[in-house]
């Protein structure tokens, strides 16, 4: 079992969240036990700003949490943009970010699952994707 992990997932348990981090620790102990655990490049961008001048230390976290690096193929790439692109032609909010997008194609085409807090964008946008909450 592959899964891929959102940021906030990753943020929860790195900075502790008192009320998200047990849960999504907890949740990323049993997809690690399940199997891999991915993350895009832009999940990692993501995680390394929390880490301001000292980027280096997100891939040592990275590392010690047990999360692979995965690049996004253009398969998933062009899945993001479809789902992107139809979520503006339903007059969907401009402000959503592109981010939310490429994370979702990312898992749905190079996971089996996605271990993320925001189940509804996720199921709403990524029909076929299998979302797993903390």
């Amino acid at each position: 079992m592959i899964t891929a992990v959102d940021t906030n997932v990753l943020i929860d348990i790195l900075e502790p969240d008192p009320i998200f981090g047990p849960a999504s620790r907890n949740a990323l102990k049993r997809c690690l036990l399940q199997g891999s655990v991915l993350a895009c490049e832009v999940v990692w961008a993501e995680v390394a700003v929390a880490y301001g001048h000292a980027v280096e230390r997100a891939v040592e976290a990275m590392a010690r949490m047990g999360i692979e690096y995965s690049p996004m193929t253009s398969e998933a790439t062009l899945e993001a943009a479809r789902c992107w692109y139809h979520h503006l032609e339903k007059g969907g909010d401009k402000r959503r970010i592109a981010a939310d997008f490429l994370i979702g194609g990312h898992a749905s085409k190079q996971a089996d699952r996605l271990l993320t807090r925001d189940k509804g964008f996720y199921r709403s946008y990524f029909k076929k994707l299998n979302v797993k909450t903390p």
